[in-house]
């Protein structure tokens, strides 16, 4: 085995992608959708479903991609530091309430918020002596009313969780037509969705739709680009607009090539570990 398919799941796991996990002992375990997945630290996945999954990506291509997005010292360096960091391949229903949930938001108040869902909307299973609540499928968000979706402290969200929730439900929006589509055919389609702008797509899109040129610019990204990469991607302003954000997507991919998914996720679990940021 090359050493590149090493997986660090702590890592993985405390990245920002995520948010209905925990540790228990020597695994973690998760909600990822109708299912619940146990993980060793070697990445060996047990699910509650049975089911096979490729929630590490094992079927990238590790040494191209790193070696792709390796274009400097501070990707380099990014790269060595949290060796075994993969991008995980999420339900796209839960991925897609989860960053709706995660506007303007810190990961503490999302996995609070995730978990009143789940626990009031979703199915209570049991594996492995313990409980868990599957998150809630899109028809059963949809026929609640917007006052319950209120009640699990999503704030102004709860009306964006709704109308999503239909959206899905009725096929208007397509998961897995969008997994076939190119980058700029989904960005359209999630951007369609209430509650859901650049950023938001950006990460539904490389967490759960295969998009692994998305790159997601929230304000630790944008800190980032600003400090390591002033010259490269210097914006004139603090807010950003569709035009910038797209302009600002193009130069970031004629950077970091045709996986910058994997650069941004790398770049954001260093610069919030430098800053001792609290994870899962």
């Amino acid at each position: 085995m090359q050493e590149n398919y090493v997986i660090n799941v702590e890592n993985s796991i405390n990245s920002g992608q995520v948010f209905l996990w925990k540790k228990n002992g020597v695994f973690w375990y998760g909600v990822n959708g109708q299912d619940v997945l146990r993980i060793d630290k070697n990445g060996i996945i047990k699910s509650y479903q049975n089911l096979k999954t490729d929630f590490f990506r094992k079927n990238d291509d590790i040494d191209i991609i790193i070696k792709s997005i390796s274009r400097d010292k501070i990707v380099r360096n990014a790269v060595k530091k949290y060796h075994g960091l993969r991008i995980l391949k999420q339900e796209p229903f839960q991925c897609l309430i989860s960053f709706i949930v995660s506007s303007n938001s810190n990961i503490q108040k999302i996995k609070t918020s995730l978990e009143n869902i789940s626990r009031k909307f979703g199915t209570k299973i049991e594996f492995e002596n313990q409980k868990f609540f599957l998150f809630p499928k899109s028809e059963k968000l949809a026929k609640v009313s917007i006052n319950e979706i209120r009640k699990c402290g999503v704030g102004y969200r709860a009306e964006f969780i709704k109308e999503a929730a239909n959206i899905i439900f009725s096929k208007e929006v397509d998961f897995e037509s969008l997994k076939k589509s190119n980058y700029f055919e989904v960005k359209k389609n999630m951007c369609s969705i209430p509650g859901v702008g650049n950023k938001v797509a950006d990460c539904i899109m490389l967490f759960s739709l295969n998009k692994l040129e998305a790159f997601p610019l929230d304000r630790w990204m944008i800190r980032i680009l600003e400090k390591y990469y002033f010259n490269e991607f210097h914006l004139e302003t603090k807010t950003i607009t569709e035009k910038q954000y797209n302009i600002l997507h193009e130069k970031i991919v004629n950077h970091f090539g045709p996986y910058a998914g994997y650069a941004q996720q790398f770049l954001f679990k260093m610069e919030r570990e430098n800053y001792q940021k609290k994870w899962l």
